[in-house]
């Protein structure tokens, strides 16, 4: 994958003359969106200098030249992290599968209302509690290397069925997420492996994926039809984890007080 080369011609694709105050003098367009010499322009740098970072050669490229492509691309502020992220080269990436640290270990067990996950640098569930499971089902129980959000969501007919009508927005969200992952741990082998193979396991990973959505997970909302309990609306927070035991964040899960799903994620735990 050529990410720095395919995220900025689907940026440069979305953007049209008349949006960014060049004129459009009616002649037939071969590419969609801006020319190259038009976004250089913008930018203001040279055309050999845009081309040769298009081409993915991002290397010596200076924090001033991205941050005037990403303003020429009218970037958001996700998308210009991503940007400075994926144009360097990659750092080297800690082997070995994630260790939850003890600490972490003590706080999932803790949580006695809120449903607790913590997830890998690609996406691999590596910790969870009791409450987790029965909100999100048995995803313990599958082979480790499936076991990641990105499985569930796209895989799994139970994820889907739980999200409902939301699951479109979910699984773009998630996309999004792991776009964001990239950028952190460009060049790791496990996340761009992780990657090609759900663009291969699933035409809705991939489609999403082709879009190129970019956006730092924050906080969410879901509403969830379960099978025991019924609607059930969770408020999703991802915490992100020092980079030190290899896994990115604690996403936990958590109820309204004296709401309805309050009451529901009681019945969960008692079960």
């Amino acid at each position: 994958m050529d990410d720095l080369s395919e995220f900025l011609k689907s940026r440069r694709a979305r953007l049209r003359p008349e949006e960014v105050g060049l004129r459009d003098y009616g002649r037939t367009r071969r590419v969609a969106g801006l020319r190259r010499e038009e976004l250089a322009r913008l930018a203001g740098v040279s055309i050999a200098h845009y081309t040769r970072l298009e081409q993915g050669k991002g290397d010596g490229v200076s924090d001033e030249i991205l941050d005037a492509v990403g303003a020429a691309l009218r970037l958001d502020a996700d998308e210009l992290v991503y940007l400075h992220r994926i144009a360097r080269r990659p750092p080297r990436c800690a082997a070995g599968a994630p260790a939850v640290p003890a600490s972490v270990s003590h706080l999932l067990r803790s949580f006695v209302l809120t449903p607790a996950l913590v997830v890998g640098r690609h996406t691999q569930i590596v910790g969870w509690n009791a409450l987790a499971v029965a909100v999100f089902g048995g995803f313990p129980a599958l082979p480790e290397e499936r076991r990641t959000l990105s499985h569930l969501l796209f895989a799994d007919p139970h994820l889907r069925e739980l999200h409902g009508d939301g699951w479109e927005r979910v699984a773009r969200e998630h996309v999004a997420h792991v776009r964001v992952l990239l950028g952190r741990y460009h060049g790791d082998p496990g996340l761009m492996a992780h990657i090609d193979e759900m663009r291969g396991l699933s035409a809705d990973f991939a489609r999403l994926w082709a879009e190129h959505p970019v956006a730092q997970m924050r906080s969410r909302v879901y509403a969830l039809r379960h099978p025991v309990v019924g609607e059930l609306t969770l408020h999703g927070e991802l915490i992100t984890l020092p980079d030190a035991p290899s896994c990115y964040g604690l996403d936990l899960f958590a109820a309204e007080p004296g709401s309805a799903s309050e009451a529901a994620l009681r019945r969960l735990g008692g079960l």
